[in-house]
């Protein structure tokens, strides 16, 4: 199998590169930290006139019909820039399933404000007892004459802070654990008894618990059949485990730069420290793990889209365990090479290695794709 990129998608990466570097050098997210919101939705309007938020959309919903290695070219380079848009949390996520999930009518009312930039998404699945199992959904939506009112809580909600609307999970029948009896419903920000509490993550971004206080919500705001949306939650779970695996592997890529830039001009004992060989040893370890990761991802990449969600599961649980042993161990060693300047908030270092920590965490850790890839027949 050729994975190379073709020429369009090289000439993508080197322009989303050449942008990023201007518009979304690490001093802004340094200072988006401090922000209520933590990104600028002026440059998530750039980003939508350049295409980049139509990209993983089909035409026929108003996208641009690129594939997943497209996003993957451009999550690779937010992670390398530390980018705090919410593209995840928005088209991948929320986005995936509106896409999916919703009618005609709902393509419009919620994918094209979106694709223009004009809005953010948040997907709210995750609670307190599921541990990354979409399907353990205690929060309720009871019919109501021509309505649902919906109870409950969601935890930890990418983007959930600042979304204009949520797509929420809620289980219309059955248990926790249940395929059966899921469905997803779609809450504009201001609905009644939608209660928000934003929350600072550990890396320097931000996202939201969600409190469900007998919200009412139109049966016409239900995403699909009720009951049906198990399928797509899973879909959307590998969706967000593959990007997270592009976007780690930009961070780990700009890690490995920025220490061996680093070995090439401290000096100690009168010579430069990277012309120890030890140290050249841990650097070229780096880059062996960097490489590792970025083949599994790039398969990743190529198989979240397959049909068969057997095939799909294998490539995206094997390349997020390797983000997470790889990962780890790249950032780990980018920090301690940069010695007691790495673990200062002044260096960017430490936030590359925090940002890896919220990746690794992401869509499910290792331990849960260890177990998830063992228990795939392909294994």
């Amino acid at each position: 199998m050729n994975f190379d990129l073709t020429p369009d998608q090289k000439l993508l990466e080197s322009t989303m590169a050449s942008f990023l570097k201007k518009e979304s050098p690490v001093t802004r997210f340094r200072a988006l930290r401090e922000d209520p919101v933590g990104y600028d939705k002026s440059l998530w309007k750039t980003m939508a006139e350049l295409g980049w938020i139509g990209l993983a959309f089909p035409e026929s919903a108003g996208g641009l019909g690129g594939s997943f290695v497209d996003v993957a070219i451009l999550l690779e380079q937010f992670g390398a820039g530390l980018v705090p848009e919410p593209f995840v949390a928005s088209v991948l996520s929320a986005g995936t399933a509106i896409l999916r999930a919703g009618s005609a009518e709902q393509h419009e009312a919620y994918l094209a404000p979106l694709i223009a930039g004009d809005t953010t998404l948040a997907l709210a699945w995750a609670e307190r007892g599921g541990r990354y199992d979409p399907t353990w959904v205690e929060t309720t939506a009871t019919k109501k004459d021509d309505a649902y009112v919906l109870q409950g809580e969601k935890i930890f909600v990418q983007n959930g802070h600042a979304a204009d609307v949520l797509v929420v999970s809620a289980r219309t029948a059955g248990t926790p654990g249940d395929t059966d009896g899921i469905s997803l419903f779609v809450l504009p920000r201001e609905t009644e008894g939608l209660r928000v509490t934003p929350v600072n993550t550990m890396d320097g971004q931000k996202a939201a618990m969600i409190t469900l206080a007998g919200v009412v919500v139109p049966a016409a705001n239900r995403l699909g059949p009720e009951g049906a949306a198990a399928p797509v939650l899973d879909e959307i779970m590998d969706l967000g485990a593959a990007a997270a695996c592009a976007e780690g592997l930009g961070v780990m890529r700009a890690s490995l730069a920025m220490t061996v830039d680093y070995l090439k001009t401290r000096e100690q004992f009168g010579m430069k420290i990277g012309t120890f060989q030890a140290l050249q040893h841990r650097a070229v370890d780096m880059f062996i793990r960097t490489e590792l990761a970025k083949s599994t991802s790039i398969l990743a990449s190529v198989k979240v889209s397959d049909p068969d969600p057997a095939e799909r599961r294998f490539a995206v649980s094997a390349a997020k365990v390797e983000l997470a042993i790889c990962g780890r161990y790249v950032t780990q060693q980018a920090l301690q090479l940069h010695g007691g300047i790495g673990i200062t908030d002044e260096h960017d270092i430490g936030l590359y290695f925090k940002r890896m920590h919220v990746l690794n965490a992401l869509f499910g850790d290792e331990e849960h794709h260890l177990a998830r890839f063992a228990a795939q027949p392909a294994f």
